[in-house]
């Protein structure tokens, strides 16, 4: 079997952008094989091409083609596979995944190639210009979101202890590279670093397919949110808000945005997101497939206790369906409704998140805050203002964060960084309702094939999996 490793990835990443760089010509002073990213990227066009493998590289299955969404529900408490399935994520819905399990493999290999891709753009001795500098800035940014993928999976939450091993940190080309696993606190140094890069270099909005200057700060406040930096993360959510010029959706456009599947121009309520096409998706492995129920896999469900918190006047409610499947009732997702021609795209950075994230930050030091911008959220939604205080208007906003960025992915990662147990409903499996915090397999293994390739890391698996 092909180890897919760091080192692989890398020797890897070197011979695509070598193929790529053949048209320069036939008669190269050094073999195709042989080429460094130094020499591969060597025009602005070698980079602007580049850089869209970076965002290609997202598009994985193993990533925000459908794990990354997916994963983020089912295995906390929002998602559940139905009786009738096709076998995917199972583990995760029993909770009984191993080191050898494919999507947690997926989920490392494919985010360390995008890594990969992105170090090529950003080490890049091409000279800057405008639109060198935008194709660096937005490999910042890839980056950034593809080590907070990796260092919310696969370490100890930062508001747990940021000493905690984290995931190794690669930032340059070395073909023989084994490196070990670095802190947390330092894989979140560099994610800070790079979208402070980012913010700075970008100057740019193409569309919400393409990071931007606000979308790098966007994601910045998810970070410091993940971190437990509620001053910083207050402070950049709201400059978002305030300077973006981004607006969120409303009540009566929210059918309309969710039922859209070209990127954005706008800068209604999608800061980036992973976009796909009729070109250029996942086929049957597409998330919306896992999702909806005619001629698809429709596996994953609702729970239904969840779909119970939404009051009847939600718009948010119409995005989800009763009926029955596998001889039981059901609550469908509709939330991803393109599943053929032009694809669903994945969002990953929303306004209304900023108000969500602005709402949390707030609490406990000023709930009047707190309050205002939570209800920005429920206004927009035609679902009830939140008018609690104490410890009852933390549980009201995170369950309001819940409703809103359900089957996005978020769920799992802040009962996460929240430390909280969590307790699933009688629709999972009996053996696994109960997920204690302290549950190992709350925190992913270091995947067996990089174990087995990299001696530096081999000693550092997380408790529990060896």
């Amino acid at each position: 079997m092909k180890r897919f490793t760091i080192k692989n990835m890398i020797v890897a990443t070197v011979l695509m952008l070598s193929f790529a760089s053949c048209e320069k010509s036939f008669l190269e002073l050094q073999p195709p094989t042989s080429l460094t990213p130094e020499y591969a990227l060597a025009t602005e066009a070698d980079l602007q091409v580049a850089l869209r493998g970076a965002y290609a590289g997202l598009k994985t299955t193993g990533l925000y083609g459908r794990s990354l969404p997916v994963l983020g529900d089912i295995m906390a408490d929002n998602t559940y596979q139905s009786v009738s399935n096709t076998n995917r994520y199972t583990a995760f819905n029993l909770y009984n995944y191993t080191v050898l399990d494919g999507d947690v493999q997926a989920l490392w290999t494919n985010a360390y190639t995008v890594i990969l891709r992105a170090n090529n753009i950003i080490n890049s001795s091409v000279a800057d210009n405008a639109n060198v500098l935008q194709y660096k800035g937005e490999a910042y940014a890839i980056r950034a979101l593809a080590y907070f993928n990796l260092v919310r999976y696969f370490a100890t939450p930062y508001t747990q202890d940021p000493t905690a091993l984290g995931v190794p940190i690669v930032t340059t080309y070395k073909a023989d590279l084994k490196p070990s696993r670095a802190k947390v606190s330092e894989v979140y140094d560099l994610i800070n670093k790079d979208l402070t890069m980012a913010a700075t270099m970008m100057t740019k909005f193409t569309n919400s397919s393409q990071f931007s200057k606000y979308a790098a700060k966007a994601l910045q406040a998810k970070v410091l949110l993940a971190m437990g930096d509620m001053t910083n993360a207050k402070a950049v959510a709201l400059d978002v808000i305030a300077n973006s010029g981004f607006t969120a959706v409303t009540a009566a456009a929210h059918a309309g945005y969710w039922s859209a599947v070209a990127p954005r121009t706008d800068k209604v309520e999608t800061l980036f997101e992973v976009s796909f096409d009729a070109v250029s998706n996942n086929g049957f492995d597409a998330l919306a497939y896992i999702y909806l129920q005619s001629g698809n896999y429709g596996d994953m469900l609702c729970n239904t206790d969840f779909y119970k918190t939404f009051d009847a006047a939600d718009v948010r409610k119409a995005l989800y369906a009763t009926g029955t499947r596998g001889g039981l009732a059901s609550v469908f997702v509709n939330k991803f409704s393109s599943y053929s021609g032009d694809h669903t795209d994945t969002k990953v950075v929303r306004l209304s998140e900023m108000y969500l994230i602005a709402a949390e930050a707030s609490y406990p030091s000023n709930s009047a805050d707190a309050l205002k911008y939570i209800n920005e959220v429920t206004s927009r939604r035609g679902a009830p203002a939140i008018a609690s205080s104490g410890a009852a208007l933390l549980e009201d906003i995170i369950a309001e964060r819940r409703r809103e960025l359900a089957f996005e992915g978020e769920r799992y990662l802040d009962m996460q960084r929240l430390k909280r147990n969590i307790t699933r409903s009688t629709d999972y499996p009996a053996s696994a309702r109960a997920i204690d915090f302290a549950n190992f397999r709350r925190i992913m293994p270091i995947p067996q094939v990089e174990l087995d390739a990299n001696p530096n890391i081999r000693s550092q698996q997380n408790p529990g999996w060896n």
